[in-house]
């Protein structure tokens, strides 16, 4: 099992960070332009795991030391049901520096890109306010 997919499974969404390269560039399925960096995709994935409903991995693709791995899943988003797939590319050292994310059907992708907008935007302010304190305290 992919170390991200088990993460996910454990809801250990804080350790999710650690498994991203520091110039991981993620795609996302709502957004026209890739986001990068650890920090900004990790707020992403914080703010996920505040929209997503019993997440589940259906189906995992690539086996133990390939570099690339598709993880199927399911979830809810309110009452919708929504199916995805990650799309993870991992270097050498194990951490993910690639990440695609894939979504259908396009009534729950729409509530999803509601959601997300409002809990990615506290995220990236939560993000703004701890990096103002780690200076100032410098």
């Amino acid at each position: 099992m992919h170390p991200f997919r088990a993460a996910v499974e454990a809801k250990q969404w804080d350790a999710l960070p650690q498994l991203l390269a520091e110039d991981v560039v993620f795609r996302s399925p709502i957004a026209h332009k890739p986001y990068h960096g650890r920090d900004t995709v990790g707020a992403i994935l914080s703010a996920v795991s505040n929209v997503f409903e019993d997440l589940t991995y259906a189906k995992e693709i690539g086996g133990e030391g390939d570099a690339d791995h598709a993880l199927v899943f399911n979830a809810k988003v309110g009452v919708l049901d929504i199916q995805g797939c990650d799309f993870l590319h991992t270097r050498e050292d194990g951490q993910i520096d690639e990440f695609t994310v894939m979504l259908r059907p396009l009534k729950a992708v729409t509530l999803f890109a509601e959601k997300m907008s409002i809990q990615f935007a506290a995220a990236m302010e939560q993000m703004a306010q701890a990096h103002a304190a780690a200076e100032a305290a410098k």
